[in-house]
């Protein structure tokens, strides 16, 4: 059974369901009317991270042209370029066996390409949601929907996978950012 979280909630992914260790997380959205003559490009984006919240590598930045990290352990599975169609619209695959020990936290975000030239922002998006489900049964485990609560943002951290000792907890963040990815890569510590 599915749990829905809100907005800051917390809650453990791993020690509340033993055997846990690969997930996928699902990303979808909708745009709302909009005759900007553009098609929405949303892009999911990991970013691996060490105690101090910023990657230690530039290839710890999991987006469209770096589909997976050195170590096996987050894959994105490729960019959807229109968000058509229900479900997941792009996911990111984790296997936290495989995270590096110096990696702390995953951060999941989503950003809308060339959201300035474009003149779009998260103000014209709804029915953001992440899920996380376990590839192994294809079961949900926990799903957040991020309600409307953004305007003139044009990225988002949707979500954080962290570790708490052995165990990897799940926070529901919706935190908008104004600027971007370039924003975004700044506040993890990568240069753009």
């Amino acid at each position: 059974m599915s749990i829905s979280l809100a907005k800051g909630q917390r809650i453990d992914l791993t020690k509340s369901n033993p055997g846990l260790t690969r997930v996928i997380i699902g990303l979808g959205w909708d745009t709302n009317r909009y005759s900007g003559g553009f098609d929405f490009d949303l892009d999911a984006c990991a970013f691996l991270t060490d105690q101090n919240n910023k990657c230690p590598n530039d290839t710890d930045f999991i987006f469209y042209n770096n589909l997976k990290d050195p170590s096996g352990a987050v894959e994105h599975t490729g960019d959807n370029r229109t968000g058509a169609g229900d479900g997941d619209d792009e996911q990111i695959k984790i296997d936290f066996s495989k995270v590096p020990s110096q990696i702390h936290k995953i951060a999941i975000t989503v950003t809308i390409h060339e959201a300035a030239a474009r003149k779009q922002n998260f103000g014209q998006v709804s029915n953001a949601f992440v899920r996380v489900v376990n590839e192994e049964n294809s079961q949900e485990v926990l799903r957040y929907d991020l309600g409307e609560d953004f305007s003139i943002e044009t990225a988002v951290v949707i979500c954080e996978l962290y570790r708490h000792g052995s165990d990897w907890k799940f926070s529901a963040i919706g935190s908008g950012f104004s600027g971007g990815l370039a924003a975004l890569c700044q506040n993890y510590g990568l240069s753009v």
